[in-house]
């Protein structure tokens, strides 16, 4: 008789045994940890926040006067905090088992009621799982916006920035306006020196000091320094070498280092110290899981269940010390 078999629900296919182990921490660093912008240490991370962290920030008038022999008090200290507070989030996924039996890897399952999901799939899908939270996590750092839609898990940069520049936190001089038409290789060196020239003087020059910029902007740039952009250049670019100048190395511009993210939006660009930048997560707190389930022995279902659960957010720290491109 044939394999009757009904497709419902689930996020169908198997796995063997239940996974809760030891490694958990492990895949929730992959997953998290490898978004670009973090993975290259463009951020500075804050783990193991339980609920939420308070970011001081200390500024002071002028404090150095002429001497006296009185000791008088010249300068205000104001203290100001922002908040960071990793938003709870979790990836939800069922597998049905009969998906597999009919497949090659049938064989490392087993018979009968004893059937598991193929031990090397359920690695991979491990692993396939880290890497699409990567790449969302990667997105929100920089665009995500909680009021856009199912994927947009917190507030990036983005729109965190833009908030602080609309409340005039930012000063007007560190706010460039971008380029009508958009950023291309003819537009992008002069439009990237305008950031470097709002950078504050007491800014420029610091080790962790990058001009964080999308990848659209990297490729122009890249572009231009090969030569064929009206920037003085020449028509063979850096070195003479044309388009084949840049083999992956480091980029700066006008003695700024560029980090390059590929999840900013084009026609962005923020200069900012690292120390400024923050991404928050429960990284090593108890509420990170990672559990691959086998249900038989739950609910006596054919189906396995994929759970991780982990907590981020982004924060920058000093509003006055960035410079926002839009």
């Amino acid at each position: 008789m044939a394999n009757l078999r009904k497709t419902n629900l689930a996020t169908t296919v198997n796995i063997t045994t239940t996974y809760a182990g030891e490694f958990a921490g492990e895949y929730i660093a992959a997953a998290l940890l490898s978004a670009s912008t973090i993975d290259d240490g463009g951020l500075t991370v804050k783990a193991n926040i339980a609920y939420k962290e308070v970011l001081k920030k200390l500024a002071t008038s002028a404090v150095v006067s002429a001497a006296s022999c009185d000791f008088t008090p010249t300068s205000t200290v104001t203290l100001t905090e922002r908040i960071i507070q990793p938003v709870e989030l979790q990836v939800n996924l069922q597998l049905c088992k009969y998906d597999f039996v009919n497949d090659w890897e049938a064989q490392q399952m087993g018979y009968g009621l004893g059937q598991t999901l193929p031990p090397k799939f359920a690695d991979f899908m491990i692993a396939h799982v880290a890497a699409e939270v990567a790449q969302n996590t990667e997105f929100c750092i920089w665009q995500g916006d909680t009021g856009a839609g199912t994927n947009n898990s917190f507030d990036g940069f983005e729109k965190l920035i833009a908030a602080a520049a609309a409340a005039g936190d930012i000063p007007a001089g560190q706010q460039v306006a971008a380029v009508g038409g958009g950023l291309d290789a003819t537009n992008i060196i002069a439009e990237m020196s305008k950031v470097v020239d709002a950078i504050p003087a007491a800014l420029y020059g610091k080790e962790d000091l990058f001009l964080y910029i999308g990848s659209a902007a990297a490729k122009f740039y890249v572009q231009a320094l090969g030569g064929f952009a009206a920037a003085g250049l020449g028509a063979n670019g850096v070195n003479n070498m044309g388009t084949q100048w840049w083999n992956n190395g480091s980029l700066t511009v006008n003695g700024v280092k560029i980090f390059v993210c590929p999840g900013m939006s084009a026609n962005k660009m923020y200069a900012a110290q690292r120390s400024n930048l923050y991404f928050g997560t429960g990284l090593l707190n108890d509420t990170n899981t990672v559990k691959v389930l086998d249900m038989a022995d739950l609910d006596a279902s054919n189906n396995v269940r994929m759970v991780m659960r982990f907590t981020s957010a982004v924060q920058f720290g000093i509003a006055s010390d960035l410079v926002e491109y839009a």
